[in-house]
Protein backbone atom coordinates (compact mmCIF):
# COMPACT_ATOMS: atom_id res chain seq x y z
CA UNK A 1 0.00 0.00 0.00
CA UNK A 2 1.83 3.02 -1.55
CA UNK A 3 -0.52 5.38 1.03
CA UNK A 4 1.05 3.72 4.09
CA UNK A 5 3.91 5.66 5.60
CA UNK A 6 6.22 3.03 6.90
CA UNK A 7 7.20 4.10 10.39
CA UNK A 8 10.63 4.54 11.57
CA UNK A 9 12.00 1.90 13.83
CA UNK A 10 14.16 1.93 17.19
CA UNK A 11 14.91 -0.97 18.72
CA UNK A 12 16.85 -0.16 22.21
CA UNK A 13 18.92 -3.36 23.35
CA UNK A 14 20.56 -3.40 26.54
CA UNK A 15 23.60 -5.41 27.62
CA UNK A 16 22.92 -7.37 30.94
CA UNK A 17 19.80 -4.83 32.30
CA UNK A 18 18.30 -6.75 34.75
CA UNK A 19 14.27 -6.47 35.35
CA UNK A 20 14.35 -4.75 38.31
CA UNK A 21 17.31 -2.05 37.11
CA UNK A 22 15.27 0.36 36.39
CA UNK A 23 12.71 3.08 38.62
CA UNK A 24 9.37 1.96 35.98
CA UNK A 25 10.31 -1.86 37.40
CA UNK A 26 10.39 -1.38 41.17
CA UNK A 27 14.25 -0.42 41.68
CA UNK A 28 14.61 2.03 44.90
CA UNK A 29 18.20 1.89 44.04
CA UNK A 30 19.17 2.95 40.59
CA UNK A 31 17.99 6.08 38.77
CA UNK A 32 16.01 6.19 35.38
CA UNK A 33 13.81 8.69 34.67
CA UNK A 34 14.43 9.12 31.14
CA UNK A 35 13.39 4.82 30.70
CA UNK A 36 11.01 5.55 33.18
CA UNK A 37 9.25 7.99 31.11
CA UNK A 38 9.68 5.80 27.99
CA UNK A 39 7.42 3.17 29.96
CA UNK A 40 4.74 5.65 30.78
CA UNK A 41 4.41 6.57 26.89
CA UNK A 42 3.72 2.53 25.86
CA UNK A 43 3.06 -0.51 26.78
CA UNK A 44 4.84 -1.91 29.59
CA UNK A 45 5.12 -6.53 28.79
CA UNK A 46 6.10 -7.64 32.79
CA UNK A 47 6.77 -11.35 31.28
CA UNK A 48 9.47 -10.31 28.96
CA UNK A 49 11.61 -12.74 28.07
CA UNK A 50 14.90 -13.12 26.23
CA UNK A 51 15.89 -15.83 24.21
CA UNK A 52 19.03 -17.09 26.17
CA UNK A 53 20.47 -16.51 29.22
CA UNK A 54 23.40 -14.39 27.89
CA UNK A 55 24.66 -12.04 24.80
CA UNK A 56 25.40 -13.89 21.37
CA UNK A 57 22.74 -16.37 21.10
CA UNK A 58 20.10 -13.89 22.71
CA UNK A 59 21.20 -11.21 20.06
CA UNK A 60 21.47 -13.85 16.99
CA UNK A 61 17.92 -14.77 17.82
CA UNK A 62 16.57 -11.32 18.11
CA UNK A 63 18.14 -10.40 14.85
CA UNK A 64 16.99 -13.58 12.59
CA UNK A 65 13.61 -14.33 14.57
CA UNK A 66 14.84 -18.00 15.49
CA UNK A 67 15.15 -20.04 18.27
CA UNK A 68 18.90 -20.95 19.38
CA UNK A 69 18.62 -24.75 18.18
CA UNK A 70 18.33 -23.17 14.47
CA UNK A 71 21.25 -20.69 14.56
CA UNK A 72 23.53 -23.09 16.52
CA UNK A 73 24.88 -20.07 18.27
CA UNK A 74 24.95 -20.94 22.62
CA UNK A 75 27.48 -18.70 23.93
CA UNK A 76 30.11 -16.92 24.01
CA UNK A 77 33.44 -18.40 22.53
CA UNK A 78 33.97 -22.48 23.97
CA UNK A 79 30.76 -24.33 25.31
CA UNK A 80 33.34 -26.16 27.28
CA UNK A 81 33.38 -23.41 30.44
CA UNK A 82 34.36 -24.59 33.65
CA UNK A 83 36.53 -27.26 34.85
CA UNK A 84 36.52 -30.34 32.90
CA UNK A 85 36.69 -32.57 35.28
CA UNK A 86 33.07 -31.17 36.94
CA UNK A 87 31.00 -31.80 33.37
CA UNK A 88 29.43 -34.83 33.16
CA UNK A 89 28.92 -34.97 29.80
CA UNK A 90 30.78 -33.40 26.32
CA UNK A 91 28.96 -30.50 25.22
CA UNK A 92 27.20 -29.46 21.61
CA UNK A 93 30.05 -27.54 19.78
CA UNK A 94 29.38 -23.65 19.77
CA UNK A 95 29.08 -21.29 16.43
CA UNK A 96 30.35 -17.97 17.39
CA UNK A 97 29.25 -16.28 13.86
CA UNK A 98 25.84 -15.70 12.85
CA UNK A 99 25.30 -17.72 8.96
CA UNK A 100 24.72 -15.43 6.49
CA UNK A 101 21.94 -17.86 5.18
CA UNK A 102 19.52 -16.29 7.98
CA UNK A 103 17.75 -12.91 6.76
CA UNK A 104 18.14 -10.50 9.34
CA UNK A 105 15.84 -7.51 10.55
CA UNK A 106 18.62 -4.98 8.83
CA UNK A 107 18.65 -7.19 5.47
CA UNK A 108 15.18 -6.95 5.11
CA UNK A 109 14.05 -3.49 5.83
CA UNK A 110 17.11 -2.24 4.16
CA UNK A 111 15.81 -4.23 0.99
CA UNK A 112 12.35 -2.52 1.40
CA UNK A 113 14.10 1.39 1.39
CA UNK A 114 15.04 1.60 5.04
CA UNK A 115 18.51 2.79 5.80
CA UNK A 116 19.43 1.01 8.55
CA UNK A 117 22.23 1.80 11.46
CA UNK A 118 23.33 -0.24 14.13
CA UNK A 119 25.17 1.54 17.16
CA UNK A 120 27.18 -0.38 20.11
CA UNK A 121 27.54 -3.79 20.62
CA UNK A 122 27.01 -6.92 17.58
CA UNK A 123 28.82 -9.78 18.81
CA UNK A 124 28.21 -11.80 15.76
CA UNK A 125 30.55 -11.69 13.39
CA UNK A 126 33.75 -8.88 12.31
CA UNK A 127 30.90 -6.13 11.03
CA UNK A 128 27.16 -5.84 11.30
CA UNK A 129 27.69 -4.26 7.46
CA UNK A 130 27.57 -7.81 6.23
CA UNK A 131 24.05 -8.70 7.87
CA UNK A 132 22.36 -5.71 5.96
CA UNK A 133 23.46 -2.69 7.87
CA UNK A 134 24.07 0.63 6.00
CA UNK A 135 26.23 2.71 8.80
CA UNK A 136 28.33 0.73 11.42
CA UNK A 137 28.72 2.53 14.92
CA UNK A 138 31.15 0.84 17.28
CA UNK A 139 30.53 -2.57 16.39
CA UNK A 140 32.66 -5.90 16.00
CA UNK A 141 32.97 -9.59 16.95
CA UNK A 142 33.80 -7.89 20.85
CA UNK A 143 31.58 -8.73 23.58
CA UNK A 144 32.21 -5.94 25.93
CA UNK A 145 35.15 -3.12 25.30
CA UNK A 146 38.26 -3.34 27.40
CA UNK A 147 37.66 -0.16 28.81
CA UNK A 148 34.90 2.54 28.63
CA UNK A 149 37.15 5.63 29.20
CA UNK A 150 39.93 6.20 25.78
CA UNK A 151 41.55 4.73 24.30
CA UNK A 152 38.69 1.89 25.01
CA UNK A 153 40.94 -1.03 23.65
CA UNK A 154 38.58 -3.26 21.33
CA UNK A 155 36.54 -0.65 20.41
CA UNK A 156 36.65 1.63 17.77
CA UNK A 157 33.94 4.92 17.65
CA UNK A 158 34.88 8.70 16.99
CA UNK A 159 34.88 10.51 20.43
CA UNK A 160 36.05 13.32 22.09
CA UNK A 161 38.97 13.07 24.11
CA UNK A 162 38.64 11.51 27.46
CA UNK A 163 34.67 10.51 26.59
CA UNK A 164 32.86 7.73 28.28
CA UNK A 165 32.23 5.13 25.67
CA UNK A 166 28.45 5.02 26.16
CA UNK A 167 28.22 8.70 25.05
CA UNK A 168 30.75 8.69 22.72
CA UNK A 169 28.18 5.97 20.90
CA UNK A 170 25.01 8.13 21.11
CA UNK A 171 26.97 11.41 19.55
CA UNK A 172 27.41 9.10 16.53
CA UNK A 173 23.92 8.34 17.12
CA UNK A 174 22.43 11.34 16.99
CA UNK A 175 24.45 12.55 14.21
CA UNK A 176 22.52 10.23 12.51
CA UNK A 177 19.46 10.84 13.26
CA UNK A 178 20.43 14.55 12.75
CA UNK A 179 20.63 13.79 9.40
CA UNK A 180 18.44 10.72 7.93
CA UNK A 181 15.58 10.76 5.91
CA UNK A 182 12.94 8.67 6.78
CA UNK A 183 12.66 5.69 6.86
CA UNK A 184 15.19 4.28 9.27
CA UNK A 185 15.84 1.67 11.40
CA UNK A 186 18.40 2.35 14.50
CA UNK A 187 19.61 -0.88 16.10
CA UNK A 188 20.82 1.15 19.68
CA UNK A 189 22.90 -1.34 21.59
CA UNK A 190 25.43 0.12 23.63
CA UNK A 191 27.86 -2.08 25.44
CA UNK A 192 26.16 -0.61 28.94
CA UNK A 193 25.85 -2.19 31.25
CA UNK A 194 28.32 -5.04 30.45
CA UNK A 195 31.24 -5.61 32.54
CA UNK A 196 34.07 -4.18 33.00
CA UNK A 197 32.09 -2.17 35.94
CA UNK A 198 33.69 1.35 34.63
CA UNK A 199 32.25 4.20 36.86
CA UNK A 200 31.01 7.98 35.83
CA UNK A 201 33.14 9.34 38.25
CA UNK A 202 31.22 12.85 38.34
CA UNK A 203 27.84 10.65 39.57
CA UNK A 204 29.14 8.69 41.67
CA UNK A 205 28.74 10.97 45.33
CA UNK A 206 25.51 10.66 44.81
CA UNK A 207 25.35 6.80 45.05
CA UNK A 208 28.29 6.78 47.62
CA UNK A 209 25.45 8.29 50.27
CA UNK A 210 22.22 6.02 49.23
CA UNK A 211 21.68 3.27 51.03
CA UNK A 212 21.54 -0.25 49.32
CA UNK A 213 18.17 -1.97 48.32
CA UNK A 214 17.22 -5.75 47.49
CA UNK A 215 20.98 -6.87 46.83
CA UNK A 216 21.51 -3.22 44.91
CA UNK A 217 23.79 -1.33 45.91
CA UNK A 218 26.90 -1.78 43.89
CA UNK A 219 27.92 2.65 43.21
CA UNK A 220 29.58 2.38 40.18
CA UNK A 221 26.96 0.19 38.37
CA UNK A 222 24.47 3.05 39.15
CA UNK A 223 26.78 5.27 37.92
CA UNK A 224 26.49 3.42 34.18
CA UNK A 225 23.07 2.96 34.87
CA UNK A 226 22.13 6.75 35.48
CA UNK A 227 24.72 7.21 32.27
CA UNK A 228 22.66 5.13 30.02
CA UNK A 229 19.31 6.35 30.84
CA UNK A 230 20.85 10.20 30.36
CA UNK A 231 21.68 9.18 26.52
CA UNK A 232 18.58 7.21 26.02
CA UNK A 233 16.82 10.98 27.32
CA UNK A 234 19.27 12.46 24.27
CA UNK A 235 17.95 9.78 22.18
CA UNK A 236 14.86 10.68 22.80
CA UNK A 237 14.67 14.33 23.01
CA UNK A 238 16.05 14.54 19.01
CA UNK A 239 13.29 12.02 18.03
CA UNK A 240 10.98 14.61 19.62
CA UNK A 241 12.58 17.94 17.80
CA UNK A 242 12.97 15.97 14.73
CA UNK A 243 9.26 15.24 14.43
CA UNK A 244 9.77 11.23 14.30
CA UNK A 245 7.91 10.23 17.74
CA UNK A 246 4.86 10.58 15.69
CA UNK A 247 5.41 7.56 13.44
CA UNK A 248 8.34 5.72 14.87
CA UNK A 249 7.81 2.02 16.64
CA UNK A 250 10.24 1.94 19.74
CA UNK A 251 11.25 -1.44 21.37
CA UNK A 252 13.06 -1.50 24.22
CA UNK A 253 14.33 -4.19 25.84
CA UNK A 254 17.65 -6.16 27.58
CA UNK A 255 19.55 -9.25 25.67
CA UNK A 256 19.79 -11.14 29.01
CA UNK A 257 19.17 -10.69 32.43
CA UNK A 258 21.22 -8.75 35.53
CA UNK A 259 24.70 -10.26 36.00
CA UNK A 260 24.37 -11.61 39.39
CA UNK A 261 27.13 -9.95 41.97
CA UNK A 262 26.94 -7.10 40.84
CA UNK A 263 23.19 -6.02 40.67
CA UNK A 264 20.05 -8.52 41.90
CA UNK A 265 17.13 -9.17 41.05
CA UNK A 266 14.70 -9.64 44.08
CA UNK A 267 12.27 -11.72 43.86
CA UNK A 268 13.83 -13.15 40.88
CA UNK A 269 16.16 -16.38 41.29
CA UNK A 270 20.00 -16.04 40.00
CA UNK A 271 21.28 -13.72 37.38
CA UNK A 272 22.79 -13.63 33.74
CA UNK A 273 24.03 -17.13 32.40
CA UNK A 274 21.01 -18.84 34.27
CA UNK A 275 17.67 -20.06 32.88
CA UNK A 276 16.07 -19.18 36.62
CA UNK A 277 13.29 -16.10 36.13
CA UNK A 278 16.93 -13.57 37.17
CA UNK A 279 18.92 -14.94 33.83
CA UNK A 280 16.20 -14.19 31.15
CA UNK A 281 13.43 -12.20 32.48
CA UNK A 282 13.82 -8.47 31.38
CA UNK A 283 12.10 -5.04 30.54
CA UNK A 284 10.20 -4.82 27.25
CA UNK A 285 9.13 -1.50 26.66
CA UNK A 286 6.78 -0.64 23.39
CA UNK A 287 5.53 2.84 21.83
CA UNK A 288 3.96 3.43 18.83
CA UNK A 289 2.11 7.00 19.60
CA UNK A 290 -1.37 6.86 18.21
CA UNK A 291 -1.42 2.53 17.98
CA UNK A 292 -0.30 1.83 21.28
CA UNK A 293 -2.20 3.08 24.34
CA UNK A 294 0.25 5.08 26.55
CA UNK A 295 0.77 3.82 30.12
CA UNK A 296 -0.28 0.42 29.21
CA UNK A 297 0.72 -3.44 30.56
CA UNK A 298 0.49 -6.80 29.78
CA UNK A 299 0.90 -10.03 31.77
CA UNK A 300 1.38 -12.27 28.88
CA UNK A 301 4.74 -13.85 27.94
CA UNK A 302 6.96 -12.11 24.98
CA UNK A 303 10.63 -12.65 23.88
CA UNK A 304 13.24 -11.05 21.40
CA UNK A 305 12.25 -13.56 19.15
CA UNK A 306 8.62 -12.13 18.47
CA UNK A 307 9.98 -8.73 17.12
CA UNK A 308 11.44 -10.25 13.76
CA UNK A 309 7.48 -11.14 13.09
CA UNK A 310 6.26 -7.76 14.42
CA UNK A 311 8.52 -5.58 12.72
CA UNK A 312 7.87 -6.96 9.06
CA UNK A 313 3.79 -7.23 9.87
CA UNK A 314 4.49 -2.92 10.74
CA UNK A 315 6.26 -2.29 7.60
CA UNK A 316 4.00 -4.35 5.45
CA UNK A 317 6.13 -7.27 4.51
CA UNK A 318 4.71 -10.78 4.28
CA UNK A 319 7.08 -12.42 7.02
CA UNK A 320 5.02 -16.45 5.78
CA UNK A 321 8.58 -16.84 4.05
CA UNK A 322 11.15 -16.11 6.36
CA UNK A 323 9.13 -18.77 8.98
CA UNK A 324 9.72 -16.86 12.15
CA UNK A 325 9.63 -18.75 15.60
CA UNK A 326 8.03 -15.86 16.99
CA UNK A 327 4.26 -13.77 16.98
CA UNK A 328 3.74 -10.65 15.54
CA UNK A 329 2.26 -9.04 18.86
CA UNK A 330 0.51 -5.99 16.91
CA UNK A 331 -2.62 -7.67 17.60
CA UNK A 332 -1.77 -7.20 21.32
CA UNK A 333 0.03 -4.29 20.97
CA UNK A 334 -3.02 -2.64 19.71
CA UNK A 335 -5.23 -4.02 21.84
CA UNK A 336 -7.55 -5.62 19.47
CA UNK A 337 -6.22 -9.43 21.12
CA UNK A 338 -6.21 -10.01 25.14
CA UNK A 339 -4.21 -13.58 24.38
CA UNK A 340 -1.41 -15.04 23.68
CA UNK A 341 -2.04 -19.18 23.19
CA UNK A 342 2.23 -20.51 22.88
CA UNK A 343 5.07 -22.26 24.84
CA UNK A 344 8.10 -20.65 25.25
CA UNK A 345 10.97 -23.04 24.99
CA UNK A 346 15.03 -22.16 25.54
CA UNK A 347 17.65 -24.47 25.07
CA UNK A 348 21.48 -24.95 26.88
CA UNK A 349 23.34 -27.99 25.89
CA UNK A 350 26.02 -26.40 26.96
CA UNK A 351 28.31 -25.71 30.57
CA UNK A 352 28.35 -21.91 31.74
CA UNK A 353 30.76 -21.48 34.68
CA UNK A 354 29.26 -20.14 37.90
CA UNK A 355 31.07 -16.46 38.84
CA UNK A 356 30.69 -16.47 42.62
CA UNK A 357 31.07 -20.17 44.10
CA UNK A 358 30.14 -19.65 47.30
CA UNK A 359 27.56 -16.83 46.64
CA UNK A 360 24.61 -17.86 44.09
CA UNK A 361 20.90 -19.37 43.59
CA UNK A 362 22.00 -21.36 41.26
CA UNK A 363 20.97 -25.63 40.51
CA UNK A 364 24.24 -26.42 41.99
CA UNK A 365 27.13 -23.75 43.15
CA UNK A 366 29.80 -24.71 40.32
CA UNK A 367 27.67 -23.90 36.90
CA UNK A 368 25.33 -21.29 36.35
CA UNK A 369 23.91 -23.69 34.56
CA UNK A 370 24.70 -27.22 33.33
CA UNK A 371 23.10 -28.71 29.78
CA UNK A 372 18.96 -28.61 29.91
CA UNK A 373 15.96 -27.11 28.29
CA UNK A 374 13.04 -25.13 29.42
CA UNK A 375 9.81 -24.53 29.03
CA UNK A 376 6.84 -21.96 29.88
CA UNK A 377 3.64 -22.45 28.99
CA UNK A 378 1.23 -20.16 30.82
CA UNK A 379 1.99 -19.73 34.42
CA UNK A 380 3.75 -23.43 34.45
CA UNK A 381 7.58 -23.38 33.53
CA UNK A 382 9.85 -26.75 34.08
CA UNK A 383 13.52 -26.57 33.92
CA UNK A 384 15.04 -30.37 32.55
CA UNK A 385 18.67 -31.51 32.80
CA UNK A 386 20.53 -33.84 30.36
CA UNK A 387 23.50 -34.98 33.18
CA UNK A 388 20.87 -36.54 35.16
CA UNK A 389 17.29 -36.26 33.40
CA UNK A 390 16.87 -33.80 36.61
CA UNK A 391 13.58 -32.02 36.52
CA UNK A 392 11.85 -28.72 38.08
CA UNK A 393 8.61 -27.43 37.79
CA UNK A 394 7.40 -24.19 39.60
CA UNK A 395 4.12 -22.53 39.12
CA UNK A 396 5.49 -18.81 38.14
CA UNK A 397 2.55 -16.59 39.13
CA UNK A 398 2.37 -18.49 42.43
CA UNK A 399 6.00 -18.66 43.14
CA UNK A 400 8.09 -16.31 40.89
CA UNK A 401 11.06 -16.78 42.87
CA UNK A 402 11.12 -20.46 41.57
CA UNK A 403 11.48 -22.20 45.43
CA UNK A 404 9.17 -24.87 45.40
CA UNK A 405 9.77 -27.44 42.89
CA UNK A 406 6.19 -28.86 42.50
CA UNK A 407 7.56 -31.91 39.48
CA UNK A 408 6.91 -34.61 42.29
CA UNK A 409 3.76 -33.61 43.42
CA UNK A 410 2.44 -32.42 40.21
CA UNK A 411 3.12 -35.33 37.79
CA UNK A 412 0.39 -34.53 35.09
CA UNK A 413 1.52 -30.81 34.59
CA UNK A 414 5.46 -32.47 34.46
CA UNK A 415 4.67 -35.07 32.15
CA UNK A 416 2.58 -32.58 29.72
CA UNK A 417 5.45 -29.80 29.56
CA UNK A 418 7.88 -32.42 29.42
CA UNK A 419 6.34 -34.34 26.45
CA UNK A 420 5.75 -30.95 24.46
CA UNK A 421 9.57 -29.92 24.91
CA UNK A 422 10.47 -33.32 23.70
CA UNK A 423 7.79 -32.50 20.70
CA UNK A 424 9.57 -29.31 20.09
CA UNK A 425 13.09 -30.59 20.26
CA UNK A 426 12.17 -32.77 17.29
CA UNK A 427 10.86 -30.31 15.36
CA UNK A 428 12.94 -27.62 15.76
CA UNK A 429 16.04 -30.38 15.01
CA UNK A 430 17.38 -29.75 18.31
CA UNK A 431 21.01 -31.19 19.14
CA UNK A 432 20.89 -32.99 22.56
CA UNK A 433 24.01 -33.63 24.70
CA UNK A 434 24.46 -37.51 25.34
CA UNK A 435 28.30 -38.09 25.11
CA UNK A 436 29.91 -39.12 28.33
CA UNK A 437 32.77 -37.12 29.43
CA UNK A 438 35.77 -39.36 29.83
CA UNK A 439 37.58 -36.71 31.58
CA UNK A 440 34.72 -36.27 34.44
CA UNK A 441 36.17 -37.04 37.56
CA UNK A 442 33.53 -35.33 40.08
CA UNK A 443 31.46 -37.41 42.86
Amino acid sequence: NKDVIRPNIVIINIDDLGWKDLGYTGSQYYETPNIDQLSRSGMVFTNGYATAANCAPSRASLMTGKWTTRHGIYTVASSERGESRYRTLIPIKNITTLSKKFPTIASILGNAGYTTCHSGKWHLSESPLDYGFDINIAGGHNGHPRSYYPPYGNVKVNGDPGQYLTDAIMVNVLQFIDTVKSPFLLYYAPYAVHTPIHPVSKLLPKYQNKPAWQGQGNTDYATMVENLDTNIGHLMALLESREFLKNTFIVFTSDNGGLYGITKQKPLRAGKGSYYEGGIRVPYIFRWDGKIKAGSNNAYPVTNLDLFPTLLEITGIDASSYAPDGMNLMPVLTGESKHIERSLYWHFPIYLQAYKVKDNENRDSLFRTRPGSVIRKGNWKLHYYFEDDGVELYNIEADIAESKNLAVENPEKTKELLSLLKDWWKTTNTPIPAERNPEYKYE
